[in-house]
C-alpha cells in the first residue's frame, strides 16, 4: 500500500516536471514469483519508484522505456526462468517461474490511466476494478493495453470497442468485486483470445487506535510504515496527544458519553483498544462488538476481557458469538513482546494476518505456497460474440 502510495505522489510531481513518465505492472506469473500480479514500477528519466521483482528485473524494464517504446505504444515482456540457465542468472531470478510485465507511458489527461482509479480509490475509500489487455492472439480486433475500469460509484470507463468481451469483462469483473479477488482470464473468441489481469483495488487499510498513551505510538509507526490510514480517537487526551501523534492520519479528542455520536465504522475498519481505562473499554466495546468492524483487538490479560463482556450482558448488550470471532484479546500474536515496540509489531502481525486470511504461523510449517498461485481462468465467448 505504502509502496503505491508513493508511486501516486511521484506521478503527481512528474506532471509538474514535465517528464515521461512510464508504468511497468506484473500482469501475469506462472509458477513461483517474487511479487505477484499488480505489481507496479514508475518510471521516469529521473527516478524509479516501486518494485516489480527482488530487485532483478528493474533495470532491465527500465532499459525499454529508453529503447524499445518510441511509438509510445504499450508492450509486454517476459521473463522465463525455465528458458537457458545463463540467461536466468544474468537477470538473478531466484524462483521458479515465468514473469510478465506490461510496459506503458501514462498521461495525466487520460482517463483511463490506471494510476487515476487508484488514486480515486484512495481518497475515496471505496473499492474499484481495473481490467487490462495484456495478451492478443489471432485476429482478435484488440489491443494491448486496453482497458475497462469499473469505477466506485460502479459507472464504466472504456476504450475496448467491441461490445461481446466488453459485456463479458464488466460481468466478471463484479464478481471480482464480489469476491475480493483478482484474476486472470484468458478469453476464447472465435477470431483468436485476449489475456486479461482484472485487479481488485483495494482501498487502505483503516486502522482506528482508541488511547493516546505512548504504547500506541509505535502502533501508529508501523501502521503508517505500511501505508495504513490511521485514526486516534481518546477520551481522555489534551491537545499535547496532537503532536505527539503527527504522523497520524487524525486525532480525535472525545469523551466516552459522547463517542457513540462520534464513532462511523464500516466492514473495512480494524480496531485495537489500548486505553488503558476501564470504562472507556466498556463504552468502546459497546459500540464496537455488535457492528460490522473486520477485527477488534483489546489490550490486557483475558481475565481482564472476560469481566467486560461479562459487564456488557448485565447492561442488556447482546453479542453473538459471530461477533466474538472478531474479537482478539488479548491482542497480538505470540512472539513474546515485552517492550512497547515489540508489543505494536506483535499487534501489526496480527492485524496482517486475519486482512491475509492467514494465521501468523512461521512459513517453513506451511505446506502450500506463501502466495496462491494465479491460475489463468479460460472462458468461451463464442456465443456472446454472435449476440452483438
Amino acid at each position: 500500500m505504502k509502496e503505491l502510495q508513493a508511486i501516486l505522489k511521484a506521478f503527481a510531481e512528474s506532471h509538474q516536471n514535465a517528464e515521461p513518465v512510464f508504468l511497468a505492472t506484473v500482469v501475469n506469473v506462472k509458477g513461483s514469483s517474487y511479487r505477484q500480479p499488480g505489481a507496479r514500477m514508475l518510471m521516469t528519466q529521473s527516478q524509479i519508484v516501486g518494485t516489480i521483482s527482488g530487485g532483478c528485473l528493474e533495470n532491465d524494464v527500465f532499459q525499454y522505456t529508453r529503447s524499445s517504446m518510441a511509438d509510445g505504444q504499450p508492450i509486454v515482456v517476459t521473463y522465463d526462468n525455465n528458458a537457458d540457465e545463463d540467461i536466468v542468472w544474468g537477470f538473478g531470478l531466484g524462483c521458479n517461474g515465468v514473469v510478465q510485465v506490461l510496459i506503458e507511458r501514462l498521461y495525466q489527461n487520460d482517463p483511463l490511466n490506471p494510476l487515476a482509479i487508484i488514486n480515486q480509490c484512495f481518497c475515496n475509500q471505496q473499492q474499484g476494478m481495473i481490467a487490462t489487455v495484456f495478451g492478443v492472439e489471432g485476429e482478435a480486433n484488440i489491443k494491448v493495453g486496453t482497458r475497462l475500469i469499473l469505477n466506485p460509484d460502479h459507472s464504466v470507463t472504456t476504450n475496448i470497442e467491441e461490445s461481446f468481451l466488453k459485456v463479458a469483462l464488466i460481468k466478471d469483473a463484479q464478481v471480482n468485486l464480489q469476491n475480493q479477488r483478482s484474476s486472470v482470464i484468458k478469453y476464447q473468441l472465435s477470431s483468436g483470445s485476449v489475456d486479461v489481469l482484472l485487479e481488485v483495488i483495494q482501498p487502505a487499510t483503516r486502522l482506528i487506535i482508541f488511547g493516546a498513551g505512548h504504547d500506541a505510538v509505535p502502533v501508529v509507526q508501523f501502521a503508517k510504515a505500511l501505508g495504513w490510514h490511521v485514526t486516534i480517537i481518546d477520551c481522555r487526551a489534551s491537545e499535547a496527544t496532537k503532536e505527539r501523534f503527527s504522523m497520524a492520519d487524525e486525532v480525535f479528542i472525545t469523551h466516552r458519553e459522547i463517542l457513540h455520536k462520534q464513532i462511523c465504522v464500516d466492514e473495512h475498519t480494524i480496531v485495537v483498544v489500548m486505553t488503558h481505562n476501564y470504562l472507556d473499554d466498556l463504552e468502546i466495546l459497546k459500540i464496537l462488538l455488535p457492528s460490522s468492524i473486520e477485527y477488534l483487538g483489546v489490550l490486557g490479560p483475558k481475565h481482564r476481557t472476560e469481566k467486560l463482556l461479562q459487564d456488557l450482558r448485565i447492561q442488556g448488550i447482546n453479542y453473538s458469538t459471530e461477533h466474538l470471532q472478531k474479537l482478539y484479546a488479548p491482542v497480538g500474536i505470540d512472539i513474546g513482546a515485552d517492550t512497547p515496540e515489540a508489543i505494536a509489531l506483535s499487534i501489526i502481525a496480527e492485524m496482517q494476518a486475519v486482512l491475509t486470511n492467514r494465521c501468523g504461523g512461521f512459513l517453513r510449517n506451511r505446506s502450500e505456497p506463501i502466495h496462491p498461485r494465479h491460475e489463468v481462468k479460460q472462458t468461451e465467448i463464442e456465443q456472446l460474440e454472435k449476440c452483438y
